[in-house]
């Protein structure tokens, strides 16, 4: 059985979608609908930017979430694909809103709104330079639960943000305070790398911008996804619709716990991942969680033909 999952901020890279906007007129009535909702030109950011131009994060969500779509519209309109074979819908993080216009449940057009806020909340929510991202490595959660519970946090945050797959977990919180303990595992020959982002993701220091996503939220329409939806915040299905705006707010300051979303669609019955957008960070995080599953990228058009 198959399910499709979509890659979150991180994935992006300059030009991306280019070669479908070139070849599909689907895919140019997105990028101008998603303009028009905007009220600025992000297709000119997508496919003539630059990376330095994506990096921003109120620009990142949006530019993904909008090729994740377009190739997905490709894929279901250009070449019939049968979405009625897929079980499940996921996406990571950012991933998830676009899981959400794929599945019907939220427009195109308030998706792009949402997550456009959403990154500049997420960004004003901490002081430049005062938050911090850490991937350590070769470490489960329970291994690094048990360094995290001897560690003296005193003032700062440390705290999971992404349960990715075995052996890659992303800490997030206060920069000192995640130097500290990165001195710490280095001390117990454990590896571990600060990411080049610009805010502490998924910790309770995104609180505030979780609060003020919130009325965002409250006053978008949401309808019942069309496949199953499974949760970052609960890495269970989504039960019924009016739980997705909670959940979306809870995403903001919540670990996202995509190593057991994964084991959750494996343990029923998906035995083949079709990872759609940017890049293929998903794919090799699926493979390193079950490496007998099968995992496919899609984001050009010969990845479509072949699939």
């Amino acid at each position: 059985m198959k399910t499709i999952i979509f890659p979150g901020q991180g994935s992006q890279k300059a030009g991306m979608a280019s070669e479908f906007e070139s070849n599909f007129k689907v895919v140019k009535d997105i990028f101008e609908r998603v303009d028009e909702a905007l009220k600025f030109s992000l297709s000119k950011v997508i496919l003539s930017g630059s990376d330095d131009d994506l990096k921003k994060t109120e620009i990142t969500q949006p530019a993904i979430l909008t090729t994740s779509f377009a190739i997905f519209s490709v894929l279901k309109q250009e070449f019939n694909f049968d979405v009625s074979k897929i079980k499940f819908m996921a996406g990571h993080s950012l991933g998830e809103y676009s899981a959400l216009v794929a599945s019907g449940s939220l427009s195109l057009e308030n998706a792009v709104t949402l997550v456009h806020e959403r990154g500049k909340q997420m960004q004003a929510a901490v002081p430049e330079g005062q938050g911090a991202m850490l991937a350590v490595m070769g470490l489960d959660t329970k291994g690094l639960n048990f360094y995290l519970n001897k560690f003296d946090k005193k003032t700062g945050v440390c705290e999971i943000a992404n349960d990715n797959s075995p052996g890659q977990i992303i800490l997030s919180g206060s920069k000192d305070t995640l130097t500290n303990f990165s001195n710490i595992l280095k001390n117990e020959k454990k590896r571990s790398i600060f990411l080049p982002v610009s805010a502490p993701f998924h910790c309770s220091l995104m609180k505030s911008a979780a609060e003020n996503m919130k009325l965002f939220l409250q006053k978008t329409e949401f309808k019942d996804p069309s496949l199953q939806l499974v949760s970052n915040v609960t890495a269970l299905p989504v039960e019924k619709d009016s739980d997705i705006k909670d959940l979306l707010y809870k995403q903001i300051f919540s670990q996202v716990r995509w190593r057991e979303t994964v084991e959750y669609m494996i343990n029923n019955g998906i035995n083949d991942f079709i990872e759609i957008g940017p890049g293929k960070v998903l794919s090799g995080l699926v493979k390193r969680t079950n490496a007998k599953v099968l995992t496919r990228s899609i984001n050009n058009i010969d990845d479509i033909k072949n699939l």
